[in-house]
């Protein structure tokens, strides 16, 4: 790419503009370190489990970790396109966000090498369709962005990474973590981690939000583009939710002791029907707006 201009030198950044404001907050608010969270007390209660509750929260930490690697390998392209594109603001944000999905992956490292399963190859935990959104569906979407950023790939990387992966998936995940282990007084130093995760998750979905809003308003054909493709992608996020309560239900029905881990199935999965409902309706809001000036001052007032 041969520049033609620079942004800062005929004009200035534009200090109210939505993602210069993420770009502020990432700044104060995504300064934790995974490497300073104390895991020996996640070590000693992982110890103290009985071995079949050790395997039944295995699955999930198995998708944890694997998605914020696959977010972490599959970012690039996004930034690459915004900065191709000139949006400085958006490319400013998005250096935060890559920073943000390192440690991310780091953390749940971090985390299964101090309780002792490092080693173990928790790849047997994804499902069928796990793979179609995380092996497949992700880093092609997102690799489509690295020869296209049309309107219509941007939106669909947008919508697989920001509103699928991390607005639905993520977001139930941390709420089954706080919901099982939380409850059960157990893992303090992952449920720290997690809190830290849930707030830079919620800048990331925030670009992704306004990214679909500014390429929908106005456009029927777009928003179609958007709406589609979430239906399409639920199918495997639900089939995603559905099969790790699966393997946790049929944990608990044939273990021969109480289990301390408490575990709601329906309340799992109705959780990630809301999230996928709050993902579409925080995008129809477009409709209210008439110009792309009108929705980023509401945007920016959000933030």
């Amino acid at each position: 790419m041969v520049h033609e201009s620079f942004q800062t030198v005929k004009g200035q950044i534009h200090w109210d503009h939505p993602m210069y404001k993420l770009y502020e907050k990432a700044k104060r608010n995504g300064k934790w370190n995974p490497a300073d969270i104390d895991f020996s007390q996640d070590r000693e209660d992982y110890n103290n489990l009985h071995p079949d509750e050790r395997i039944a929260i295995l699955p999930l930490i198995s998708s944890f970790s694997a998605g914020e690697e696959a977010v972490t390998l599959d970012i690039l392209p996004m930034v690459q396109a915004m900065a191709r594109q000139g949006r400085l603001e958006d490319t400013m944000f998005l250096t935060t966000f890559v920073h943000d999905e390192a440690k991310h992956t780091e953390l749940f490292s971090r985390w299964q090498q101090a309780v002792g399963v490092g080693d173990m190859d928790l790849s047997v935990f994804h499902s069928d369709s796990y793979k179609r959104i995380f092996y497949e569906e992700l880093p092609a979407a997102m690799d489509r962005l690295n020869t296209d950023d049309s309107p219509e790939a941007v939106i669909r990387a947008a919508t697989v990474y920001n509103m699928i992966v991390e607005g639905v998936l993520a977001e139930s995940g941390y709420y089954s973590f706080r919901q099982v282990f939380k409850k059960a007084g157990l893992f303090p130093g992952i449920l720290q981690g997690i809190d830290y995760l849930n707030m830079d998750e919620g800048r990331h979905i925030q670009f992704g939000i306004y990214t679909i809003q500014r390429l929908v308003v106005g456009s029927a054909a777009n928003y179609k583009i958007f709406n589609d493709y979430m239906d399409e992608l639920w199918e495997h996020a639900f089939g995603i939710v559905e099969y790790l309560t699966s393997l946790a239900e049929e944990q608990r029905k044939q273990a021969a002791f109480q289990s301390s881990l408490e575990f709601d199935p329906d309340m799992m999965k109705e959780y990630a029907v809301k999230q996928f409902h709050i993902r579409k309706s925080k995008v129809d809001r477009v409709k209210r707006y008439q110009s792309l000036s009108e929705l980023e001052a509401a945007v920016t007032g959000d933030i």
